[in-house]
């Protein structure tokens, strides 16, 4: 595979700081498409490594990014363009990831906490007070529930959506938004269960 950075004169950066020093620079590659290529590859890798187990980000940035390389590739967008688009991307990483350290929440607390927010109207209810107090306690009680092959399960599995179910009844989480967050909830658990029962071995 050829090395795009070294075609395109820069170094490798380190993928957990995008700087805006080193976006500038890709920005002025005269050639477009392996400035196009380059961020694409950056922005992949980043969301691999920096969302690989919260299930609503990953998706979101991955659609997000499939977006912007669709209209690319149809020639709806120009090189220019999706070089804006991708750079506003990479930014909006970096800026999730200091809305994070806001949270004052671990890993897995900031998945839960995003599989809860993942609809508008929990989000203007609840506060993100709220959804970091239930992030937590949905966290500690998983974490303590989950056995090794609990997604084959039935009984463990109707165990933990009761659990779920009863979390956000308690919180006054808006009823008609419950069942899609229960739903993702236990998707978001699957995605941690391997680090949860490392952690308790």
């Amino acid at each position: 595979m050829t090395n795009v950075f070294k075609v395109a004169g820069l170094e490798k950066p380190d993928i957990g700081i995008l700087s805006d020093k080193f976006l500038e620079e890709i920005s002025k590659i005269p050639q477009k498409n392996l400035a196009v290529e380059l961020l694409q590859r950056l922005l992949k890798e980043d969301i691999s490594t920096r969302f690989k187990s919260n299930v609503v980000k990953q998706r979101k940035f991955s659609e997000l990014l499939q977006v912007s390389l669709r209209k690319y590739s149809n020639r709806a967008i120009e090189a220019a363009q999706v070089i804006e688009e991708l750079i506003a991307m990479a930014k909006q990483f970096r800026e999730e990831a200091d809305r994070i350290e806001a949270l004052g929440l671990s890993t897995a607390e900031v998945a839960f906490y995003d599989a809860l927010a993942n609809n508008q109207s929990a989000q203007e209810l609840m506060g993100d007070e709220v959804l970091s107090a239930m992030a937590r306690e949905l966290a500690e009680k998983l974490r303590n529930n989950l056995t090794v092959d609990w997604q084959y399960k039935e009984n463990v599995r109707a165990k933990l959506r009761n659990l779920v179910r009863a979390l956000l009844s308690r919180y006054k989480y808006p009823p008609d938004q419950q069942k899609d967050a229960v739903k993702l909830v236990l998707e978001q658990a699957e995605t941690l269960s391997q680090e949860f029962i490392k952690e308790a071995a």
